[in-house]
């Protein structure tokens, strides 16, 4: 039972719903500083990950690879472009504004969807039921909602749909997935997302904007460069 996946869900809908009806009574000061703690928050959920990183050109190489291979298919064009018919379709905006929401949003797409956080989190609970990863992701996520439904309305509740959807392939792919890796290759998964964590709580608090959406295929490469790595090169060097 996706237990974990659900309350997931759950918590980034009825988060945004609560931002979009009672927003207005949050002031734009306290916006401001829970929108630090949250990047804060992401920041140190990334540094946890990245600690645990146990072959590092591997996880380099696919951040390169995986961020050129994102650029070229242009993920974060068209996560721009679905974010704003998102907030087109539940907040209606101005077009302008609208404009203006778009990196916002395509930073909530990516956080709620596309975390280290939340796709390990939802591997480990499709193999072993251990929903505590997701139950604790779906705690930050609820608040977060919130603050992004301030400034995007319903839409974020929205982004419920394609995460849940997402999450549930791979609760139940989980079986297939996680016998073919090996401790190392799940390490440094989970270090490549934590640095795409990392630099979504860059996003969050304005400091850099980096390209995560662009990044995501990074998490996808990490888990052959990692293999390849332990399995082909380091023979070679210690020979």
């Amino acid at each position: 039972m996706p237990i974990g996946v659900i309350i997931n869900g759950l918590s980034v809908a009825v988060g945004g719903f609560l931002g979009a009806k009672f927003g207005k009574i949050i002031s734009q000061d306290l916006k401001e500083k829970l929108n630090l703690v949250f990047g804060l928050c992401s920041m140190t959920i990334g540094i946890s990950s990245i600690i645990l990183i146990e072959n590092l050109p591997p996880v380099i190489l696919s951040l390169i690879l995986g961020t050129i291979a994102g650029s070229l298919l242009r993920i974060g064009t068209r996560i721009e472009r679905a974010g704003a018919g998102l907030s087109n379709l539940f907040s209606g905006h101005e077009r302008s504004e609208t404009g203006n929401n778009n990196a916002l949003m395509v930073t909530a797409i990516v956080l709620f969807c596309a975390s280290g956080t939340g796709i390990f989190g939802t591997i480990v609970s499709g193999m072993s039921g251990d929903h505590s990863i997701l139950i604790a992701k779906s705690v930050l996520d609820l608040f977060t909602a919130m603050i992004f439904a301030c400034s995007l309305g319903l839409s974020v509740s929205a982004i419920a749909i394609p995460q849940t959807i997402f999450f549930l392939l791979l609760f139940f792919s989980a079986k297939l997935i996680y016998p073919l890796t090996t401790p190392s290759m799940i390490n440094d998964f989970k270090a490549c997302g934590g640095i795409i964590l990392l630099a979504t709580g860059f996003r969050i608090t304005k400091i850099r904007d980096f390209p995560i959406a662009d990044m995501i295929p990074s998490m996808i490469l990490v888990w052959f460069t990692s293999y390849a790595w332990t399995a082909w090169i380091v023979p070679m060097l210690i020979r």
